[in-house]
Parts: C-alpha cells; sequence; structure tokens
C-alpha cells in the first residue's frame, strides 16, 4: 500500500489582516516624501509629512493589537520604516535646512542621530523578548522613543514655522538639541508613556472638553500646537524620572514586604522553619506525662 503525502496549502490571509502593514509602509513613504520636499527646501510640507509618518505610526500598532495580529514581519518592517521616518529623515531635514552651514560638522551631527536611532531601535526590540521586566516599567519609555525624538529635532523649525524669534534657525542651537535627544535616544532614562494612562470617571467630561479645545487649538495654530507640545515634553522628562524613581521604590518595598512575611514565620522546636500550610503553636510545650 503506497501512502500519498499531502502538502498543506498556505492558507490565505484576509486583506484586513494587512492593515498594520499597510499602515507602516505609509509611514515609510511618508518620511521619504519628507526628504524629497527637503531637497527643494519646501521646509513645511517636509515637516508635514514627518507628522503624518508619526500618526501612521501610531495607527499601525493600534491597528495590529485591535486585530491581535503580530508577526515577525511585521515587527521588522517597522523597525525599519521608523529608522527611516524618525531616524534619517529628521537628520537629513534639519541638516539642509540649519546644520549644512558648519558643513562636515553639521553632518556628523546628523549621522549621530540617525546611528542613536538604529540602536535605540535594536535595543527596544532585543527587550521585548524579556518577560520578567519590572512592573513600573509598563508605565514608562527607556529613553525617548524615536518619533518623539524626531518631534524634539524638528521643534525649532516649528517653532520658526510660529514666527518664534530669529535665533532658533540657528546653527548652534540645532546642534544642542539634536546631540541632547540623540543621547537621550540610546539613555537609560525613563520617560512617560501614554499607552498605560488612565483617567478616573469623574475627569472624562473635562478630559474631553480638553481634548476638543486642543484639537480646535491644533486646526486654527498647528505649528504653534506642536511647538508647545515639544516644549512640554521637554519639561515633563524630569517630572518622569521622578515618578519612575517613586514607582520603583514602592515597587521594591512591597517586594520586600513580601519576602520579609513569607521569611519571618516562626520555627518550630529544633530550629526547623514550620512546614507549608501547618499551624505552629505559640504556647510552651507541657512534659509527657510518664
Amino acid at each position: 500500500m503506497l501512502l500519498q503525502r499531502t502538502r498543506r496549502r498556505p492558507r490565505n490571509l484576509r486583506l484586513l489582516h494587512l492593515v498594520p502593514n499597510f499602515f507602516t509602509i505609509l509611514g515609510l513613504c511618508a518620511g521619504l516624501t519628507g526628504i524629497r520636499y527637503a531637497l527643494d527646501g519646501r521646509w513645511e510640507l517636509a515637516v508635514t509629512f514627518i507628522v503624518v509618518a508619526g500618526v501612521f505610526d501610531g495607527l499601525d500598532g493600534r491597528s495590529a493589537r485591535m486585530l491581535k495580529l503580530t508577526s515577525k514581519l511585521g515587527a521588522e518592517l517597522d523597525s525599519l520604516a521608523d529608522f527611516l521616518s524618525f531616524g534619517v529623515a529628521p537628520a537629513v531635514i534639519v541638516y539642509l535646512w540649519t546644520l549644512r552651514d558648519v558643513q562636515g560638522f553639521g553632518w556628523a551631527l546628523a549621522m549621530l542621530f540617525a546611528t542613536c536611532c538604529a540602536l535605540r531601535l535594536a535595543r527596544f526590540n532585543s527587550e521585548l523578548e524579556k518577560p520578567d521586566r519590572p512592573r513600573w516599567t509598563l508605565h514608562f519609555f527607556t529613553g525617548i522613543p524615536a518619533p518623539a525624538a524626531a518631534g524634539l529635532a524638528l521643534l525649532p523649525m516649528m517653532m520658526s514655522f510660529a514666527n518664534a524669534p530669529a535665533f532658533v534657525q540657528g546653527w548652534w542651537l540645532n546642534a544642542a538639541l539634536i546631540s541632547f535627544v540623540a543621547c537621550m535616544m540610546v539613555s537609560r532614562v525613563p520617560t512617560f508613556s501614554v499607552k498605560r494612562l488612565r483617567v478616573r470617571r469623574d475627569l472624562v467630561l473635562p478630559t474631553l472638553l480638553a481634548s476638543g479645545l486642543a484639537i480646535a487649538f491644533a486646526v486654527a495654530q498647528p505649528w504653534l500646537m506642536l511647538s508647545l507640545t515639544g516644549l512640554a515634553y521637554l519639561a515633563a522628562i524630569p517630572f518622569g524620572v521622578m515618578a519612575a524613581r517613586r514607582m520603583r521604590q514602592e515597587e521594591e518595598a512591597r517586594s520586600g514586604a513580601a519576602v520579609e512575611s513569607a521569611n519571618g514565620a516562626v520555627p518550630e522546636a529544633g530550629g526547623r522553619p514550620p512546614e507549608p500550610g501547618r499551624i505552629v503553636s505559640l504556647e510552651p510545650r507541657q512534659a509527657k506525662q510518664p
């Protein structure tokens, strides 16, 4: 009797399963388009496409979590797209805008920013495989995430669009800022993560009202709103460090108390600790009657 081997046909994927990857590719294309407009000297369009890439980056992660679709291909594609849109593109845009005034030094800073972004993304992917991370780290990023770093690198340019003083276009300010952000990307400094923020029930209505006002202000004055958001993010970094330190100390105190309670049981006579589930009497034992 001959046994016929049947090959399993690969199961076809529904188009809905490709939605996260579509958003990732759109973000990558937006980053490339930002470089194209920077080469043409159309700075507002260049920065706009970096912001659009950030929106697509948020949508691909959100859609993947909602659809419960995770794959190795999607993770690698997302990292490559983030490196181009938030590492290479902002560095090239800032260089063409002002850092090329110092030529080789400015290009070295642009390469530093792109390199730190690549290192950060590689470290982020490696840390995803560590399931035993402390609980307090779920509320914070380690260093500045790549999309936020791109926005901070472009912050002086956005401020210039909002009629800020002329000094924001100085190469020295942009050089200092891009160096600081590059170092923060690969640092261990904890920064706030909005993914775990929760709103109390009694603050839902005020939060919605504030969000509506913020959206209206962003529509009326987009560059001013983005500039204020970037400045607020910079100002929040020290508070994130203090909040992370407090949460880490509280978690360590709870774990230490749990260990002490586990090791603080009264030992039996003879020096042996009580067996699990065994009740130990604290009353003195009486001598046995003959």
